[in-house]
């Protein structure tokens, strides 16, 4: 979805962190340890994926990484991209093969050099944009991510995608397709949403077909350990469903939450946390995971709600953020 926001642009030029070469599964300190990156405070870079429709040189796009800088100067933001034409990397959010476009992200980011030689770096992701980070996060994780921030992301799959405007036929047609053949070998390369599409009534096709988001969630009989052990390497995964959220079906994706017809079981009750198919159970443990609520419509965010996000998980590498219990009681 495109950002509903439009603020004026004053980012500036991050200073360049030290070269120091990152472990990308695991980048934390021990409380004993010291290191020239505990005392600096330059912010680490951050990195921010759009969503459906969007394009990484949308005003509304850039007026989020001006908030970040704003709440910590200095800071270095990204843009993913998956094409230098804006017009395209709107396009690539409806056609694509997802495996392919988090392949490229993940030589993108490694191949930067700032990124690349980083500690860690941040990251935010809008709607589609945050299970991509997520997918990023467990396929490769190089540079490191500390804290990731989802809003309003599909982490559990779509039933359905109320996305496009009267006159939006690049979106209409995408929706056609998605309610079409959703499991064919040639959409799930070539379609964006088909690839996070997932029916708890047809589970079967879904396993057997999902070009991404069955093996990102790790739900087939085959796990990937790695994915697991980088997700519980976060410090923080943080995320958000908008309360009045009408265009993602179900809302609850957003948690992981399971949402068949009227029964809703919670991510603690599921076989992906009890069983920790993808980690977050041991990244909850140790206080790294939470649920957040923002108000109003998909993609419809206050400033402050950014900005609360921004100060709490991002700045420098030596950064903490608080670690209470809060967020345990509210599934």
């Amino acid at each position: 979805m495109a950002i509903l926001r439009k603020l004026p642009v004053f980012l500036t030029l991050a200073s360049a962190l030290r070269p120091i070469l990152a472990n990308p599964t695991s980048f934390h300190r021990s409380a004993s340890s010291s290191s020239p990156d505990d005392e600096d405070d330059t912010p680490l870079p951050v990195v921010i994926w759009h969503g459906l429709g969007d394009t990484f040189s949308a005003d509304g796009l850039q007026s989020v990484g001006a908030l970040v800088e704003k709440v910590n100067p200095g800071t270095l933001v990204y843009y993913v991209r998956l094409d230098e034409s804006p017009s395209n990397d709107r396009t690539a959010t409806f056609y694509g093969n997802v495996t392919e476009q988090v392949a490229k992200v993940c030589e993108d980011l490694a191949a930067h050099p700032i990124l690349s030689t980083a500690p860690a770096v941040d990251a935010v992701g809008f709607s589609q944009g945050g299970q991509f980070l997520r997918g990023y996060v467990e396929r490769c994780n190089f540079p490191p991510v500390r804290s990731l921030v989802t809003f309003g992301s599909q982490h559990n799959g779509i039933v359905d995608y109320k996305a496009c405007s009267a006159a939006d036929w690049l979106c209409k047609g995408a929706m056609a397709l998605l309610h079409g053949n959703t499991w064919s070998s040639w959409l799930q390369g070539r379609l964006v949403p088909a690839q996070y599409f997932r029916d708890p009534d047809d589970l079967d096709s879904y396993l057997e077909h999902s070009n991404f988001l069955a093996d990102i969630n790790n739900e087939r009989a085959t796990k990937n350990e790695t994915y697991a052990k980088n997700i519980a390497s976060l410090e923080n995964f943080v995320m958000y469903i908008f309360e009045d959220d009408t265009t993602v079906v179900p809302k609850e994706t957003g948690w992981f939450e399971e949402v068949n017809g009227t029964e809703v079981t919670p991510l603690r009750a599921r076989p992906i946390y009890s069983e920790d198919w993808i980690g977050l159970r041991a990244l909850d443990r140790k206080g790294g995971l939470k649920f957040k609520t923002t108000s109003g419509d998909h993609m419809q965010l206050s400033d402050d709600t950014l900005e609360g996000a921004f100060t709490e998980f991002f700045g420098p590498f030596n950064k903490r953020a608080v670690k209470d219990g809060q967020e345990l009681g509210e599934l």
